[in-house]
């Protein structure tokens, strides 16, 4: 296999990681949030996550960041870790880990359109195609269940996929200069402070909660959280925004099967039908070319010069 092959399996293997870390994170959530509470279970596996990277920093060259890069740093971990980690959490406390999975999964929508407008990369026909049928496959799966109702727990998640969807473009312009592990760092140091902050609303659940909550947390701290963004750092680096979050469609099939295992939510045969549709649209993406908008005078340079 070529150099370029083996670098291709590479990151397609960290963005499959990625989906199955990021896919267990729904049940453990659900399992977790009862005893320790949003606040609570988004503190303490923040924290277990920045530990376990701020003990990697020193062995793997994390440099400090430049002070330029800081509010965005800032805004990464506010938004994508902090935010995204509270509204989730205290939306599963009412919605179904499946069913959350599958509203987080509209998150790549938001990504793309922020990607588009900020980073020129534009939508090819199929990538628009590939999109329309994996979220053709979300909404098999969501009508597959009964009770799902715009309540206030559903709008808490609506609200954590949007911040998901913002924070994916928000870091690529840090990783063009700093690695996947320096940006998770970064961005997971950053998310911790304002949790820190809302430690005296923490402090009942997280004194009550048994040992089976803290496993639940140290899990979610230590895999998905600081194990998943870096793998996501790597991946989404060296690939165009619209194919690496469409990745993100396959967590939702794959969280809908670990949630089978874990806490007995039995998919139906409509809900295993969306995901096989799901996994069809993300093909579609992933096959789809990357293009970029080409300023005007670059594209008469191009016009003019010799092929």
């Amino acid at each position: 296999m070529s150099s370029a092959g083996i670098a291709r399996v590479r990151i397609v293997t960290a963005g499959m990681l990625v989906v199955v870390l990021w896919a267990s994170a729904f049940p453990a959530i659900r399992a977790a949030a009862p005893a320790l509470g949003p606040l609570g279970l988004a503190l303490v596996r923040t924290a277990v996550a920045c530990l376990a990277l701020l003990v990697v920093a020193p062995f793997a060259g994390v440099r400090l960041p430049a002070g330029r890069d800081l509010p965005l740093i800032a805004a990464c971990g506010v938004i994508g870790m902090a935010a995204y980690q509270v509204l989730l959490t205290a939306g599963e406390l009412t919605v179904p880990a499946g069913t959350a999975s599958l509203i987080v999964a509209a998150a790549p929508l938001v990504s793309v359109a922020i990607a588009a407008g900020a980073f020129g990369e534009r939508l090819t026909p199929l990538k628009l195609i590939g999109s329309g049928v994996a979220l053709g496959g979300v909404a098999i799966v969501s009508v597959a269940r009964s009770g799902l109702t715009l309540s206030a727990a559903v709008w808490l998640v609506l609200a954590a996929m949007v911040v998901q969807g913002v924070y994916h473009p928000l870091t690529k312009p840090l990783l063009r200069r700093y690695s996947g592990l320096e940006v998770a760092t970064y961005a997971m140091v950053a998310g911790l402070i304002p949790l820190l902050a809302a430690l005296p609303w923490s402090l009942p659940a997280l004194a009550s909660a048994g040992p089976e909550a803290w496993l639940g947390a140290a899990y979610l701290g230590v895999l998905p959280s600081a194990a998943g963004f870096v793998l996501w750092g790597y991946a989404v680096a060296r690939l165009p925004m619209a194919t690496a979050t469409s990745l993100l469609y396959l967590v939702s099939p794959v969280a809908v099967g670990i949630a089978a295992v874990w806490l007995g939510e039995v998919p139906q045969p409509a809900e295993l039908l969306g995901g096989a549709v799901v996994i069809a649209g993300v093909a579609v993406i992933g096959f789809s070319p990357a293009r970029r908008r080409t300023p005007p005078r670059a594209m008469a340079a191009s016009v003019s010069r010799p092929r």
